[in-house]
């Protein structure tokens, strides 16, 4: 029997990749470095900020140590922050599933992004009392893919993971879902169904997400 729901945050709550996207592009194009679009979401979409940072070091064959890692993460948090002040970046229908949720369920949360981004964001929604823990970037070892963030999340629960459901936007978060024990909810907000698949369902929207269709699960 499901007792939490864990929801990942960007691209699943919020429509906040684009910004994250911008963001990046504007701290790497002082680096003389363009990243486009497409290769964001098919390559670098599912990591944390320094799990980024770092594959684009490699890719162009930086050198990155902790210090300098430490800055394009600080600078880039500081375009994101100026970005969501001004926007609301908050699904259709977030607001609704949340409160139905958290009507029968603990929830939670467990992102890639930064606790202070995720906490500004629920905060001007009204929704950040309704969460029991967020499992942001930075509190477990590894990231997703790994599924050290959803284990994390099981433990705050108190929970075995096979009582906890994820709801997950990418593949990287079904697999570390997955890997972590979870039955997994895929919405295909920011990629297709077909790359959803290996989900236990799949959903096009919030509004799908319902204390019925867990129950179904």
């Amino acid at each position: 029997m499901i007792e939490a729901i864990v929801f990942d945050f960007d691209g699943v709550l919020a429509d906040s990749e684009p910004l994250h996207l911008q963001a990046y592009q504007d701290v790497l194009a002082g680096l003389g470095v363009t990243l486009t679009r497409e290769d964001y979401y098919r390559t670098y979409l599912g990591y944390d900020d320094a799990g980024v940072f770092t594959a684009l070091a490699e890719a162009h064959r930086w050198e990155m140590d902790g210090p300098k890692l430490s800055a394009l993460i600080a600078e880039k948090g500081r375009v994101f922050d100026r970005l969501i002040e001004t926007t609301d970046v908050l699904y259709p229908g977030a607001a609704d599933c949340i409160e139905k949720l958290a009507a029968e369920y603990a929830i939670g949360i467990a992102s890639g992004a930064l606790r202070p981004e995720i906490e500004a964001i629920l905060k001007r929604g009204r929704l950040d009392r309704h969460f029991q823990f967020i499992v942001a970037s930075g509190d477990t070892p590894r990231s997703k893919p790994a599924p050290d963030p959803y284990l994390r999340a099981a433990e705050l629960h108190r929970l075995s993971p096979d009582a906890c459901l994820a709801i997950e936007d990418s593949h990287w978060g079904i697999v570390s879902a997955k890997d972590a024990g979870l039955t997994c909810v895929g919405i295909a907000t920011t990629y297709p169904r077909a790359e959803l698949a290996h989900a236990d369902c799949v959903i096009d929207s919030l509004a799908e997400c319902t204390p019925e269709l867990i129950r179904s699960l």
